[in-house]
């Protein structure tokens, strides 16, 4: 059973709080939006490239009832669309629509800002060290780039 300590956390508890932490961004960012998380999710994955539906649930760890409902209401908002496959006609891929790029662009922008300010009690050395450890385990899992990479500078 769990303990409950006044110190820093060990590893797996910081790594689950930190990934409660980053939800609730996500969950913050697109509030302004009118976007539940798994929208906001969706939109920051479609800015790299359209999916097929099947690829699309593996990146975002959804069974094919969950994602085909999360497309169908985004759809619903005019951010995404279905399109053919051009290279196989069974299938569609999902992709942004013009007014889904933008608001995917201004929701990108504004959880950058909010996950910019979360290290801020760290040093840049810290940072760096941070990112590092952070970017290996993530490469070791073999984490899909469900969020492009923001330019530091």
């Amino acid at each position: 059973m769990g303990k409950s300590t006044d110190g820093p956390p060990g590893v797996v508890t910081a790594l689950v709080r930190s990934a409660f932490l980053v939800n609730a961004v996500y969950t913050e960012s697109g509030r302004g939006f009118g976007l539940t998380p798994q929208q906001g999710q969706l939109l920051c994955v479609l800015m790299g490239r359209p999916y097929g539906m099947t690829e699309l649930g593996a990146v975002l760890g959804l069974a094919k009832s969950s994602l085909t409902g999360l497309v169908d209401r985004t759809a619903q908002r005019d951010l995404v669309h279905r399109e053919p496959d051009p290279a196989d006609r069974r299938a569609i891929r999902v992709a942004l629509t013009a007014r889904g790029t933008r608001v995917a662009e201004e929701f990108y922008a504004e959880t950058c800002r909010r996950v910019r300010t979360l290290p801020a009690g760290l040093s840049h050395p810290e940072r760096d060290r941070l990112a590092e450890l952070l970017g290996r385990m993530v490469l070791d899992n073999q984490v899909p780039a469900v969020f492009l990479e923001l330019d530091e500078t």
